[in-house]
């Protein structure tokens, strides 16, 4: 069965979910929506879409849609994943899914009595690096797990569209929803979920344009990271233990995947790692889950914890003290 895929809206998000669908096995994009009918007709020929949809709802609508890829800006995910999932779609929404650990149970609860599969879309865990990162952390071979860096950044500024969703409040913009939570995600996928954080932002017409956290998770493993909308470009995901550590230069668009690992004699030993598009095995997996081929590998608990650990690092943002997720 080939998953047929719909996309809710003509975001420029959806260039690399397209590309990700091309090298996917069983997933074709077929349709796309646009509150502008002329706009998703032009959109669709660009792209050779069988179908144009000039309403979110005649996508939701379109019986041969099996599920459909929600790019909206960020405070519209859950509202329209619930809506595609109660008209029978199986829905991957892009990240976050939410901020409000109470939305991204409402999703899902929407998902269970649908009989549906509900996914955030973040790409980079699908990726044979992030597989072979863990490996490498279960093998021991930093020893004990003592610290994890990450960052992510870039100059929204230098690219003058001063009318970015990013950089809207109404609409959950902000550094640490667009990129920070990249190094949440990476994060929590080494070290699980934190016990308490503490953070400070920087924030610029009510939005989070340079964020900076500590997050500490159990067993003593301790997280930092900074990301931001306003400084030079940069990505990064170090894990740190008492027997050296692990770099991935490139964690999160998987572009030059490879893991470098230092010792503390200073030599350096690369693992090189497969490379492929992390859409495209971020849609393998979520369409393997539909078919119910396996689970899909990432579900509720992981989107829930997601979403409390962001509404903790804003808490202690907004406070200037420790907050629990």
């Amino acid at each position: 069965m080939t998953l047929r895929l719909g996309l809710l809206s003509t975001a420029s998000i959806n260039a690399k979910l397209l590309g990700g669908a091309s090298a996917a096995e069983g997933v074709e994009v077929v349709a796309v929506a646009s509150r502008d009918g002329a706009r998703a007709e032009a959109y669709a020929a660009e792209h050779g879409l069988a179908r144009a949809h000039g309403s979110y709802e005649a996508l939701l609508a379109d019986p041969d849609v099996d599920a459909v890829y929600v790019p909206l800006p960020n405070s519209l995910h859950v509202p329209w994943a619930i809506r595609a999932l109660e008209a029978g779609k199986h829905v991957l929404a892009e990240k976050p899914l939410t901020r409000r650990p109470e939305e991204a149970q409402a999703a899902f609860d929407a998902a269970d009595r649908a009989g549906r599969v509900l996914a955030e879309a973040f790409m980079w865990r699908h990726h044979p690096q992030a597989r072979r990162l863990l490996e490498l952390v279960r093998d021991r071979v930093v020893g004990n797990l003592r610290l994890i860096r990450a960052s992510f950044s870039f100059d929204i500024f230098g690219m003058d569209r001063p009318d970015d969703v990013r950089l809207q409040a109404s609409l959950d913009g902000g550094g640490l929803m667009d990129v920070g939570c990249y190094c949440i995600s990476g994060m929590r996928l080494v070290a699980g979920d934190p016990e308490r954080v503490s953070a400070r932002q920087i924030t610029r017409d009510g939005v989070d344009v340079r964020f900076a956290g500590t997050l500490a998770f159990p067993g003593g493993v301790l997280g930092v990271f900074d990301c931001g909308l306003d400084y030079v470009a940069g990505a990064s995901l170090e894990v740190v233990g008492d027997g050296g550590s692990l770099l991935l230069a490139d964690p999160w668009h998987s572009r030059s995947p490879g893991i470098d690992l230092r010792r503390p004699d200073g030599s350096v030993e690369r693992f090189e790692v497969e490379a492929r598009d992390p859409y495209a095995c971020e849609l393998e997996d979520f369409a393997a889950a539909v078919r119910g081929e396996r689970p899909h590998p990432f579900g509720r608990d992981d989107a829930v914890a997601q979403a409390r650990t962001i509404a903790a690092l804003y808490r202690a943002a907004e406070f200037g003290a420790e907050a629990v997720p």
